[in-house]
C-alpha cells in the first residue's frame, strides 16, 4: 500500500507536536480524567497523544492501531501498543477511566460498532473524549477520488453535497452532523456532558504565512461558542458512561 492509498484510508497522523494539538490535549484535560487515570487511545497513529498523556498524567495508558507500521512507532513510547480494529477493542468490559478517540472514528469500517466497543470498555462514570470531522466545515480536508484516482489535500465544498454525491467523492472517510455523532450512541447508557464544534490549530498554515495567518487562526477560534461554530473543523463530544 503507498502512503497516498494509507492517507486515504486512514488519514495522516500527528507526527510533531506544536500548538494544536497542545490545545486539544488542553480540552481532553478539561473533560475527562487524566491523572493516574487508566486511559486508552483508540487509534493512536504513531502514538503522539498516547506518548503526551503518559509523561505528564499517568503510567497507566494503553493504545492500538489497525496500522502496523505505525503502532510500531508508538511502541517507543507505549513498549504494549497493539495492532487492533476499533470495532474489535482488545480489552475487558469496564476498564478505562478515559478514552480519546481523535480524529479516528471517520475512518472506521463501520462506526456504530466501534462507538459501542468504546463504551463496553469504559468503566462507569468514565468519559470518552471525541474529535471527528464536521459534516459543515467549507473543506474535505481528507482529499478526494476522481475518476478513482485519490487527490490528497483540502477540497471545497464537497461535505455540503447531497449524500450520494458527496459519497462518490470522498467514498473513504465520513463528516459528520451533530445529529449523526450523536446517534452513534442510541440505546446505550450513556450521557452527553459536552458537545461543541471547534476551529482547527492551523499551525501549518502559520508556519508558511507567520503572523496574519496566527490572527487569522485567533479570531477563528473567538468563533467558537456562538452560532459561528457551525462551520468549525471538528465535533468535540465528551460522552459519560452511566
Amino acid at each position: 500500500m503507498t502512503q497516498s492509498d494509507l492517507a486515504a484510508l486512514r488519514g495522516v497522523p500527528s507526527y510533531v507536536w506544536r500548538a494544536g494539538q497542545e490545545r486539544r490535549l488542553m480540552m481532553i484535560e478539561k473533560w475527562a480524567k487524566l491523572e493516574n487515570a487508566h486511559v486508552l487511545i483508540d487509534g493512536c497513529g504513531v502514538g503522539m497523544y498516547a506518548s503526551q498523556i503518559r509523561r505528564r498524567y499517568t503510567p497507566y495508558v494503553e493504545a492500538f492501531d489497525i496500522e502496523y507500521e505505525r503502532v510500531q512507532t508508538a511502541r517507543e513510547e507505549i513498549p504494549h501498543a497493539l495492532v487492533a480494529a476499533g470495532e474489535y477493542v482488545p480489552y475487558a468490559d469496564n476498564t478505562f477511566d478515559t478514552i480519546l478517540s481523535h480524529e479516528v472514528i471517520e475512518h472506521v469500517q463501520d462506526d456504530r460498532k466501534s462507538a459501542l466497543e468504546m463504551v463496553r470498555v469504559l468503566k462507569p462514570g468514565g468519559r470518552i473524549v471525541m474529535f471527528c470531522p464536521n459534516r459543515w466545515y467549507p473543506f474535505e480536508t481528507h482529499g478526494h477520488y476522481w475518476n478513482d484516482e485519490y487527490y490528497f489535500g483540502n477540497t471545497p465544498l464537497i461535505n455540503y453535497l447531497p449524500d450520494r454525491l458527496r459519497d462518490q467523492l470522498a467514498p473513504h472517510v465520513r463528516a459528520y452532523t451533530a445529529r449523526g455523532i450523536r446517534q452513534l450512541f442510541d440505546g446505550e447508557s450513556v450521557k452527553f456532558i459536552h458537545h461543541s464544534r471547534i476551529y482547527g490549530g492551523y499551525d501549518n498554515i502559520i508556519a508558511r504565512l507567520g503572523k496574519p495567518a496566527q490572527v487569522i487562526r485567533d479570531v477563528l477560534y473567538k468563533f467558537e461558542k456562538t452560532p459561528l461554530d457551525t462551520w468549525g473543523l471538528s465535533h468535540l463530544l465528551v460522552v459519560e458512561k452511566v
